[in-house]
Parts: C-alpha cells; structure tokens; sequence
C-alpha cells in the first residue's frame, strides 16, 4: 500500500496531489467570508460604532480596559473609539475580500493574523480557559495562509500566470 503525498516519478501528481493543492481554499473562503460579514456588521450596527451607550465600541473597550494583556493598546483606541471601530470594521472588510479574491493573499492573512492579535491580546485575553476566547484561534488559522498565500483560484495566481506568460514572450 502505497501512503506518499508526492507526485510519483512518471509525473502522475495523483489525487493527493491535487487535494493539497487546494487544501487551504476552505479555510480561506471560512476566514474571508466571516471577515467580510464581520466587517459589514459592524458598519452597518450604528450602535457598535458610537464613543458610548450598550453595545458600543467605546462601552466595550472600557469593559475590557483592565482585564486586557496590553491595556496601553485599548487606552489608545479610547481616545476616538468611533474612528478605532471604523478602522477594524474597514480592516476586515479589506482582509476579507482580499482572502476572498485572493488578492495580495499574503499581505490579507497578515492584516487578518494583526487584527486577530490585537483583538485577542485586548478584547478576549481574559477568556478562561484560553481556548474559550475565539481571536486566538482565528490568529492561528490566518498563519497557514500568511505562509502559504493565495495560490490556487485567485486573482494572485492570475496575476502571477500574466507575468510569467509576458516575460517567455506570450501574449
């Protein structure tokens, strides 16, 4: 029985192959449709994005002020918690198409690993346990897809085939 992942010597790649080719497209289509839809909630929740009042940004933020790792990190969005909640509801708009189209996948995944991040060292630090706090996961999800990018079914990868096609002389 034969249990290898790589291509055999005649060049048959094999449905392996092809599976791992396309093994982080679920993850990518999971993280950038939930950043999209994360993003658009909260542009369109007109309460989120008030400096105060239930369910603000700004109410939010001083809920979680003294229980965050870096309480430095949420004083500073504090001083205009409007703007800070535009700029994360924006920034994951941005992540989350760019995963979607795969358009700049790499530099994507690693504004969705930043934004996970400072969610999770602010916002979910004081999850218990840890594991109970979903931004940790998330940051672990984008890593595969900073790693590895947007290679298949992507504006990347059209991108990329264009360029290569244009330096050998094709059109």
């Amino acid at each position: 029985m034969r249990t290898e992942t790589y291509p055999s010597p005649g060049g048959d790649r094999g449905w392996r192959a092809e599976a791992a080719r396309y093994a982080l497209l679920p993850l990518r289509i999971f993280l950038g449709a939930t950043f999209v839809y994360a993003g658009l909630d909260k542009l369109t929740d007109g309460g989120f994005l008030a400096d105060s009042g239930a369910g603000s940004i700004g109410e939010t933020m001083r809920a979680v002020r003294d229980s965050a790792a870096l309480p430095s990190l949420v004083d500073l969005a504090l001083h205009a918690p409007t703007g800070f909640g535009y700029a994360i509801a924006l920034g994951e708009l941005a992540v989350g198409l760019g995963t979607l189209l795969g358009l700049l996948g790499r530099l994507a995944a690693l504004g969705g690993a930043l934004i996970s991040l400072s969610l999770w060292l602010t916002m979910s630090w004081s999850s218990d346990p840890y594991y109970y706090g979903n931004d940790l996961a998330y940051l672990m999800a984008w890593l595969p897809l900073v790693l590895a990018g947007t290679p298949v079914l992507s504006l990347d990868a059209m991108l990329h085939t264009r360029r290569r096609r244009r330096r050998a002389g094709y059109r």
